[in-house]
């Protein structure tokens, strides 16, 4: 008997068969996750941006006659050029903010207006903040040197939440670059999608698909679209209140309320600081203000999330705070999109499990009549 008729004479050669293309099948899946493990994010970045901006693709597309590449191309374009200016703006005046308040540290030339009374009037931080302001204001070395290390911790805060800006911003543009590519070819990576959806889930794939893209846009319309109305509402409020760096704020405003922190944690101080320096009219109009823009999120957020999704917007929102708290800002929408396809899932086996029901008391009656 030779090797190979033994092989054959071998009980189990089928499941071991099966056993051994499981394994190359499991290690090939190993390998491409490894290759692609560095790209993950923004290629789930890029397929989320381009969804959220593929409707405007679409609306270039019909109104001004361009193929789809080109479409692709000009929003991709414009949404480089959202991200970029800002981060140059930025960064250049935090630059020269930075250096202008060395130049004047070290000349001895800073000038720090002395605090109002009702500074010490503040709730728990009212006497020592008043306290610090005061020695600051009188005597800044005296200062740095009492507080040294709370400005070091401050600064190396500072300079971390810096590097990791640049570095999400870094991001985004391959993410926005992907999403380019997405757009492009928008029609056969859907087409992909549904099939292998449909390999997943069965006839529903191509439901399941639309009502994925669906919530992906819900939940940009209604995170994303709200934090970008109280962050420019707040930018309206403080630049008519005078407020000194307000581009500044309105960045603070727009991180908080995408990561679904209320704005008054920004705005607070900035009403403390209007209430120490600005008339009592402009800090208390100010101060309605803030705090009218700090609540639209109760009023905005059911008007745009869950629009065009047939799923609850309470269910959409659990999502997006749920997935937020475990993955970040990226479980913003992964969250949203799994607990919405969670939820049509039971809801249709709950529908087939009453049709099944109805089916069997039925197919029951005649039995009971003829009896």
């Amino acid at each position: 008997m030779n090797a190979q008729q033994f092989l054959v004479t071998l009980p189990g050669k089928s499941s071991m068969d099966t056993f051994i293309k499981a394994m190359l099948l499991l290690l090939v899946v190993y390998f491409c996750y490894q290759i692609l493990q560095p790209f993950l994010l923004p290629i789930v970045w890029g397929a989320i941006i381009a969804i959220a901006l593929m409707p405007l693709v679409k609306g270039l597309m019909k109104r001004f006659s361009l193929s789809q590449g080109k479409g692709s191309m000009l929003v991709t374009l414009v949404a480089l050029a959202a991200l970029l200016v800002p981060t140059v703006w930025f960064s250049g005046a935090v630059f020269s903010t930075t250096q202008e308040v060395a130049t004047s540290v070290t000349e001895g030339t800073l000038v720090i207006p002395h605090p109002e009374a009702s500074v010490a009037e503040i709730p728990v931080v009212g006497e020592p903040l008043h306290k610090a302001w005061s020695l600051s204001a009188t005597n800044l070395e005296s200062a740095l040197e009492t507080y040294a290390p709370q400005v070091k911790a401050f600064v190396s805060s500072g300079l971390s939440a810096v590097g990791s800006l640049g570095g999400s911003v870094v991001q985004f543009i391959i993410s926005i670059l992907i999403s380019g590519v997405v757009m492009s070819n928008a029609g056969r990576c859907k087409a992909m999608a549904n099939k292998v959806v449909s390999r997943l889930l069965g006839d529903k794939g191509e439901e399941y698909v639309g009502l994925s893209i669906a919530t992906v846009r819900s939940v940009v319309q209604g995170v994303i679209g709200v934090a970008v109305i109280q962050a420019v509402l707040a930018g309206l409020g403080m630049g008519i209140a005078g407020v000194p760096a307000t581009g500044l704020w309105m960045l603070a405003v727009l991180i908080l309320a995408i990561i679904q922190l209320p704005p008054i944690l920004v705005l607070g101080p900035v009403m403390a600081y209007l209430f120490a320096v600005e008339t009592t009219t402009v800090a208390v109009l100010f101060t309605v203000w803030g705090i009218l823009v700090s609540a639209s999120d109760a009023v905005l957020k059911p008007m745009l999330m869950g629009r065009g999704v047939d799923i609850p917007m309470l269910v959409i929102l659990l999502g997006a705070l749920g997935g937020m708290m475990m993955s970040g800002i990226i479980g913003l929408f992964v969250g949203a999109v799994v607990l919405g396809l969670g939820y049509k899932l039971l809801m249709t086996w709950l529908e087939q499990a009453d049709s099944t029901e109805q089916e069997v008391t039925q197919a029951a009656l005649p039995v009971v009549a003829t009896a």
